[in-house]
């Protein structure tokens, strides 16, 4: 039986952003983040943290994201990658709510217990 996990209706529930990980999938190998931002809510922090790698796809809407390389708006179906403690800042750039998908898993020998 194919498993379907609803993160859409879970991400408001969980203050905006909801982690697809080792609670619903019993694995330490990988996860993924659903989140909405909308405008004038505060800039969500993304960072993997040490020994982990994500890819940041905007599923909705457009984000602008902010680092210490200058910034970018993102659309939809455009990615950024970051790995470790690599720290982008992420806001809402559009008039209405953006919607993101970030996928990660450990980085070569990061595996550590959460």
């Amino acid at each position: 039986m194919i498993k379907v996990f609803d993160l859409a209706g879970r991400v408001f529930r969980e203050g905006g952003e909801t982690v697809l990980g080792l609670k619903d999938l019993d694995t330490h190998a990988c996860y993924m983040l659903y989140g909405v931002l909308n405008p004038g809510d505060p800039p969500r922090l993304l960072r993997p943290g040490l020994g982990h790698e994500e890819i940041f796809l905007v599923v909705s809407g457009s984000i602008k994201v902010e680092g210490p390389g200058g910034f970018q708006t993102l659309q939809p179906g455009q990615a950024v990658y970051l790995k470790d403690e690599e720290t982008l800042s992420a806001t809402a750039a559009g008039p209405g709510e953006a919607r993101y998908v970030a996928a990660g898993g450990h980085g070569e020998g990061g595996h550590h217990h959460h």
